[in-house]
C-alpha cells in the first residue's frame, strides 16, 4: 500500500487563521456578517464560512449597503474602502494580515514623503494586496509582475521597490539586481524586502518534501497567487507534481503503482481539505485490494 505524507508546513498562514477565526467569532454570535471578496482563495472554505452564513461582497455591493458589520479579510483594502465604510455607517472587521499593514503604511510614508520617485511594487496585477497597496498612492504606484515588466521602468527617475507579501523571494532579488544594473547615476534605487517570511521560508520546505514523494498532490484554488508560486516549486524539483481543488478531481490512474505520496498545499489551504484528499486516496487504494 502506497504510504501517504501530509506536509506539517502547509495550510493557512498566520493572516488567514486570524481572518477565519474573526469571520467564525462573529458568526458564532448570530450576527449577520459580509465579508469584502473572498475571504480566502479556497473555494472549498468559502463554501464552509457560506454555510455557517458569512456573505461574499463585492466593491459596489459594499457601497450600498448601510449600518452593517464588513469582514476586511487578511489581503487588505485601500483608503477608499475605510471612507465608503465610515460613510455608509459600517462597522469594519479588520482581519488585514499585520505584515501587509506594515507595508500598506511603509508605502503611504514613502508617497507622502517623496511624490516625485517611482513607487513600483512587484506584484500580480489586479490582486486583492496589490489593489490595497497601489491605493495608498492615490492609484499612482507602478505595478510590475515580472521581468519584462521592470525592464520597461524609467531608469532615469528615483525607484523605490517593494513587493506583494506573498512573490518568489528569487525572482524579487533578480529584479533588483537588474535596475541596479541599470539605473541611471544620477538616479537613486531603493528596495525593500516586503515579502512575508512565514511564506517565503515555505519554499525550501516545500522543495525538500516534494523531492521525497513519487507523486505530488498539491492542494489549492487556483485563484491563489502563493499557491501558483509553490506549486511551480513542487513542479520543478518532481515533475510528477499535480494541482488539485480539492478529492473529488483525484484519478484512480494517478496513483497506479506509486510507492509514496505527498499532499501539500498553499497558504490558503485547509488541513482538513489535505486530510481529505489523503482519505480519497487511501479508498481508491482500498477498493483496488478488495
Amino acid at each position: 500500500m502506497a504510504q501517504i505524507e501530509i506536509d506539517n508546513e502547509s495550510g493557512f498562514c498566520f493572516g488567514v487563521t486570524t481572518a477565519i477565526r474573526k469571520a467564525e467569532e462573529e458568526l458564532a454570535n448570530g450576527e449577520e456578517l459580509y465579508c469584502l471578496g473572498d475571504i480566502v482563495h479556497n473555494s472549498m472554505e468559502c463554501e464552509r464560512l457560506k454555510a455557517l452564513g458569512l456573505v461574499t461582497i463585492n466593491h459596489d455591493e459594499l457601497k450600498r449597503l448601510n449600518s452593517v458589520k464588513v469582514l476586511l479579510r487578511a489581503h487588505g483594502e485601500p483608503p477608499e474602502t475605510y471612507k465608503t465604510a465610515k460613510n455608509n455607517n459600517i462597522e469594519i472587521i479588520d482581519a488585514t494580515c499585520p505584515v501587509v499593514l506594515k507595508l500598506q503604511r511603509r508605502i503611504k510614508q514613502e508617497y507622502d514623503s517623496c511624490t516625485d520617485a517611482q513607487i513600483v511594487i512587484f506584484g500580480k496585477p489586479g490582486h486583492a494586496e496589490v489593489l490595497g497597496l497601489v491605493g495608498q498612492t492615490n492609484g499612482k504606484a507602478t505595478v510590475i509582475a515580472n521581468m519584462e515588466d521592470a525592464k520597461k521602468l524609467d531608469f532615469n527617475r528615483d525607484i523605490f521597490l517593494y513587493s506583494q507579501t506573498t512573490k518568489s523571494l528569487d525572482e524579487f532579488h533578480l529584479i533588483i539586481k537588474y535596475i541596479q544594473e541599470h539605473i541611471s547615476p544620477n538616479a537613486t534605487f531603493k528596495s525593500f524586502d516586503t515579502i512575508c517570511r512565514q511564506v517565503a521560508n515555505r519554499m525550501p520546505n516545500i522543495s525538500m518534501f516534494a523531492q521525497r514523494h513519487d507523486l505530488i498532490l498539491f492542494v489549492c484554488g487556483r485563484k491563489s497567487s502563493n499557491g501558483r508560486v509553490l506549486f511551480d516549486e513542487c513542479k520543478r524539483v518532481n515533475p510528477n507534481s499535480i494541482m488539485i481543488e480539492g478529492p473529488e478531481e483525484i484519478k484512480e490512474e494517478w496513483i497506479s503503482d506509486i510507492n509514496t505520496i505527498g499532499i501539500c498545499g498553499a497558504t490558503s489551504t485547509p488541513k482538513w481539505l489535505m486530510e481529505q484528499c489523503r482519505d480519497k486516496i487511501t479508498s481508491i487504494i482500498s477498493c483496488k485490494q478488495k
